[in-house]
């Protein structure tokens, strides 16, 4: 031992251990692996409790059914992308600006989670479809977010809007047949730079609309 040492030996460095998964967090990413390789129609409760060493009726103590199982997946994708979407309506940049690159980004992480992990992307075009409780909240965040952009543009002037609800209808429906997960499965096969190009025409479209207020 060197003098620069001291007397007592250098006391060990703990390192902390990652906290383990609660029961749901455990269940999930099961169901999530499973959903990946297998597809929703053939994720079981039966088969999800097994590898993770519980009944079946356990895992309804956490999910009450397994649509609300693989919903609950979907929901954890959903929220990234409401919150990429977020950073994107929070951003100081100008309304238009804004509200152009929410609505691109948001059909574009669609288009890349159907190529990435298409078994997920059918829960969400289902759920969709059925108008289940994941899907009802994911719209109302993404009005609530077009909705922050919208005002900030009114207040701003960048739109000038007599019905700020007509204005915001208007751009749910004009970007409908891009960012509904229907469409986008149907337009699987169709080059990616031609579905862009065409977004992009609809929305200096919408935008022109927004700005002068014709609505």
């Amino acid at each position: 031992m060197s003098p620069a040492d001291g007397p007592f030996p250098a006391a060990p460095v703990s390192r902390a251990r990652p906290a383990p998964l609660s029961a749901d967090a455990r269940l999930l990413a099961i169901a999530a692996d499973h959903l990946r390789r297998l597809g929703h129609r053939q994720v079981t409760v039966v088969g999800v409790a097994a590898e993770a060493g519980m009944t079946h009726a356990n895992v309804y103590r956490y999910f009450p059914s397994k649509t609300a199982l693989v919903d609950a997946v979907a929901g954890r994708w959903l929220r990234e992308v409401e919150a990429e979407l977020g950073a994107i309506a929070d951003a100081p940049d100008p309304a238009d600006d804004k509200l152009e690159r929410l609505l691109l980004a948001l059909a574009s992480m669609q288009r890349e989670v159907l190529t990435r992990d298409p078994h997920l992307f059918a829960v969400h075009r289902d759920a969709t479809v059925e108008s289940r409780p994941i899907a009802r909240r994911h719209r109302g965040r993404l009005r609530q977010l077009v909705e922050r952009v919208i005002e900030e543009g009114m207040t701003a002037g960048t739109f000038s809007l007599r019905d700020r609800e007509r204005g915001i209808a208007f751009i749910f429906d004009t970007s409908h047949r891009f960012l509904h997960p229907v469409s986008i499965q149907l337009d699987a096969e169709v080059p990616r730079d031609l579905i862009e190009a065409r977004l992009g025409a609809v929305i200096r479209a919408m935008l022109r609309i927004l700005r002068i207020g014709t609505l």
